[in-house]
């Protein structure tokens, strides 16, 4: 076993050095859709960081009558912490409140005076909410329209954000499906110049094969190196996509670091070099195997 394996590992690399200029150009359409893949996961990293910044700075803020009892709005706040949906409460008095609006106007001597003024206290107390998606604040806000938590309640501010969080919810579904369907794309087209190529690689050694299948050699002897060949233009186009990624990474990183604070894609590169690579590699050898034991299939049947 370990010779017929050998044997087709050693024929299937002297085919990828023998056919140069089909192998290379296997090599170089399956690096095309190789560094889409690359671009893609980077793409998917990006977009992840900066939907999770955006919905960082998104949450509904419910208000409540100024004759709410505390005790009730903090077992309201425990209530909806144990809620799936929701990532994190936060609990703002009605004094907090009024602090807050006093330092955000203190450079304001009218709005100061105006406030000093006051017998009591207008502002009202909240809980800022934030979910884990963003297309779970409609189910949230839908928590207070029940009659035992509408007495307490002034008002949601669900229907101020909602424009926003539908926006951001789209963004995120529609990269999703746009990610996968470029990569479905990418990766037939690599698939059919791989299976292409291997066709065009049998034919020029039909006659050798023929005498291979006269002597008794099996299906497994003859299909074996030109799997071996695909394989190996794929591992190849692989490690040349993560060469060249890396530079790529290494510029762009400035640039998506203005837009997006924090934001080092380079770091996040290198950091999961070995992954990325390994993805490659995978996606590479999957696409040549498969188009390569179709290709010598369909001959082998005929």
């Amino acid at each position: 076993m370990f010779t017929v394996i050998s044997r087709i590992v050693r024929y299937g690399m002297k085919n990828f050095w023998r056919n140069g200029w089909l192998s290379a150009a296997t090599v170089a359409i399956m690096l095309i859709s190789l560094m889409v893949s690359m671009g893609l996961m980077i793409f998917n990293y990006i977009t992840d960081q900066a939907v999770a910044s955006i919905q960082d700075k998104i949450d509904i803020s419910v208000y409540f009558k100024t004759s709410a009892p505390e005790d009730e709005i903090l077992n309201i706040k425990s209530s909806l912490e144990n809620m799936a949906q929701v990532k994190n409460v936060e609990y703002v008095s009605s004094d907090q409140a009024l602090s807050i609006f006093k330092d955000k106007h203190s450079n304001d001597p009218t709005i100061s005076q105006a406030v000093s003024e006051l017998n009591g206290n207008p502002l009202e107390a909240s809980l800022n909410i934030k979910a884990k998606q963003p297309d779970q604040y409609a189910a949230i806000a839908d928590y207070f329209n029940t009659p035992d938590l509408t007495q307490f309640v002034d008002s949601v501010s669900y229907a101020k954000n909602q424009v926003a969080i539908d926006r951001l919810t789209a963004i995120v579904q529609n990269v999703g499906w746009g990610g996968f369907v470029l990569t479905f794309v990418m990766a037939l087209i690599a698939g059919l110049v791989v299976f292409n190529t291997v066709r065009l690689t049998i034919y020029s050694n039909r006659d050798e094969i023929s005498i291979m299948r006269a002597v008794g050699a099996s299906n497994g002897l003859v299909r074996g190196p030109y799997i071996v060949e695909g394989i190996a233009g794929g591992v190849a186009a692989a490690i040349i996509s993560v060469i060249i990624s890396a530079p790529i990474a290494y510029s762009i990183s400035p640039y998506i670091n203005s837009f997006i604070p924090g934001l080092d894609v380079f770091s996040y590169f290198m950091s999961n070099i070995f992954r990325l690579t390994m993805y490659q590699i995978l996606f590479a050898v999957v696409i040549a195997a498969l188009s390569s034991f179709i290709a010598i299939r369909r001959y082998l049947r005929n």
